[in-house]
């Protein structure tokens, strides 16, 4: 549900001023904003110069962008920090191993947001992107989590319309949770063409004092998904970070 903007505080406004920048962080022009926030123009700018003022938004020719201030901050988020510490070293093992499209995220609510992405020149077009999010049911990360989440959390996303990004997307709640709990007996999860026509995924969930707090995946074109081949290489590195996570997180 909406929140009527006359209600938000100061902050739950600047807040919907910078959300406003997904997926890009910017141009945006002050009436981008006001409209995306469903703010007055005058409230909009007021923010975007206070805003611009910390740092937190910075003004060019062309428009407003988010400012590095926030790259600052958002680099040193503890568990995201050591998570992608732990976590690179493993994943281009996995990328020399494949050359395919490695992805790293954690789960948000009922998103996946990616925190980190290694892929080649050459690599199939994905809709994912560090910082971006997808529906938890429609990827492969997002897929693993929920198995290992807990059964309120499947209980709660089950209950609700389940989104859809392509005609392939699992939209079927029964569907949803025979698969769930398949990767809940085999600990890897599938999907195919659900987040992107033509691409398919295999992940394993990454875990920390025996919770799932990130997820790893590789992506490939379709007819290059051969999951015998894939399984064992990405359920070794979700291994080793969560035992490097052991040594990193105390």
């Amino acid at each position: 549900m909406t929140r009527n903007p006359d209600r938000l505080s100061m902050l739950e406004k600047s807040w919907l001023v910078l959300d406003a920048f997904r997926p890009t962080g910017g141009p945006l022009r002050l009436a981008d904003v006001a409209e995306r926030c469903h703010l007055p123009k005058t409230t909009a700018f007021r923010l975007l110069a206070e805003l611009t003022g910390i740092g937190a938004v910075t003004r060019r020719e062309d428009g407003y962008y988010l400012g590095r201030r926030l790259f600052e901050l958002g680099s040193i988020v503890p568990l995201e920090r050591d998570l992608r510490h732990a976590a690179l070293p493993f994943m281009h093992d996995l990328y020399e191993a494949t050359h395919e499209t490695v992805h790293l995220g954690v789960r948000d609510g009922l998103d996946v947001v990616y925190v980190e992405k290694i892929q080649g020149r050459e690599a199939f077009a994905l809709p994912s992107r560090v910082g971006g999010r997808l529906p938890l049911t429609c990827t492969g990360i997002g897929k693993a989590l929920l198995a290992h989440s807990g059964p309120d959390l499947i209980e709660e996303v089950l209950g609700r319309p389940l989104r859809r990004l392509t005609p392939h997307s699992i939209v079927d709640p029964r569907r949803m949770e025979e698969a769930i709990g398949q990767i809940q007996a085999a600990g890897l999860a599938y999907e195919r063409e659900e987040a992107q026509p033509g691409g398919a995924c295999i992940a394993a969930p990454v875990f920390h004092e025996g919770a799932a707090v990130a997820a790893l995946s590789v992506s490939v074109p379709l007819p290059r998904f051969h999951p015998i081949r894939l399984a064992p290489a990405v359920k070794a590195a979700a291994l080793g970070i969560s035992r490097a996570l052991t040594r990193t997180i105390q």
